[in-house]
């Protein structure tokens, strides 16, 4: 018998999020899989220890109705090229592996945008994949294996989210390294304001996984970010309002920006660590212009916008933006 969910990678920030949503809607049981600690453990989840690298069918017994495949080495820059495929190609050999084996009926996967690499031109769930990254490229034959194991058996179900940047508690990426730029007055827009960024919040992410999870489609793929395409000037400011900061004013030409980072990657070479070089400039320099098509055909109605999303994360309520607004000038 089938029955509740295993989460691998459930330890970290979206896994987290999406084990607490889990064990709210009374979903049981709920066991995470992951190499490292919980980011912050939800009550009822049975944490285990494992490799996805490595086959794992003797670290989980039961046959879980659905198989969350969120396991992946994914921050970019950082990482060696071998160490994408290592995890993100593997792990997937090894899900659809446990899959079949445990006759599964139902995987969701998340991926990536990364699969249709940088792109200036809106791009839906029918635009061609064209990864440039070890890491984009690696989510493409991920999602590849999984199809595979899909298209082996009618009564099995797929579903593939490719997410843009996601952020909320835990996060530790994109938009919370920006949030403490503007708390200390340091950001500036790297050579362009207009640069489009798909994003959206963990929360409705796990809404939007929970509403493909439950349809009965045999493969459902679909982009996560809010219909409407901000920009990094829209972000940059909306998230000073919310969090009750200036908003930065200054755009720095491309070779004056791009000579500072040459100089914090020389911190970084020296041991003074700072998170900052040239190519996560140029992330921010180019737009990941990503439109969640399928998922407002499907019928998805999105609950929050980027105010309220990032409201939702710092947890303040939308009544406090004139205050914050007045407090900041």
């Amino acid at each position: 018998m089938t029955d509740g969910a295993l989460v691998l990678g459930g330890a970290g920030f979206i896994g987290t999020h999406l084990l607490a949503d889990l064990a709210a809607r009374g979903v049981s049981p709920l066991i995470s899989l992951d190499l490292n600690d919980p980011l912050r453990p939800v009550t009822g989840v049975d944490y285990r220890r494992g490799d996805v690298r490595r086959p794992f069918d003797d670290l989980v017994p039961e046959i879980p109705a659905t198989v969350y495949n969120l396991a992946a080495v994914h921050r970019t820059p950082g990482h060696p090229d071998h160490a994408y495929y290592d995890t993100n190609v593997a792990g997937a050999v090894n899900a659809c592996a446990f899959g079949r084996r445990r006759g599964v009926p139902r995987i969701v996967f998340t991926s990536s945008i990364a699969v249709y690499g940088p792109r200036e031109e809106p791009c839906d769930e029918d635009t061609p994949l064209a990864p440039v990254s070890a890491y984009g490229r690696s989510k493409a034959l991920a999602e590849a294996i999984h199809r595979e194991w899909v298209d082996a058996e009618p009564d099995r179900r797929l579903v593939i989210a490719r997410p843009s940047v996601v952020f909320g508690e835990g996060e530790n990426g994109n938009v919370e390294r920006l949030l403490r730029q503007l708390r200390r007055g340091a950001f500036v827009y790297p050579g362009r304001r207009d640069t489009i960024k798909g994003c959206g919040w963990v929360g409705e992410l796990v809404r939007a996984l929970d509403f493909a999870a439950t349809r009965n489609d045999h493969v459902f793929v679909f982009n996560f970010a809010y219909p409407e395409p901000y920009t990094i000037e829209r972000i940059a400011e909306t998230l000073a309002d919310v969090a009750g900061v200036a908003r930065p004013r200054f755009a720095v030409p491309n070779a004056v920006i791009m000579a500072a980072a040459m100089g914090f990657e020389a911190l970084n070479w020296i041991g003074l660590r700072n998170g900052i070089n040239r190519d996560r400039v140029r992330k921010l320099q180019i737009s990941t212009n990503t439109r969640p098509r399928r998922l407002i055909e499907a019928g998805y109605r999105f609950e929050t916008d980027l105010e309220a999303g990032l409201r939702g994360w710092l947890r303040r309520p939308r009544s406090d933006m004139a205050a914050d607004r007045t407090d900041c000038r």
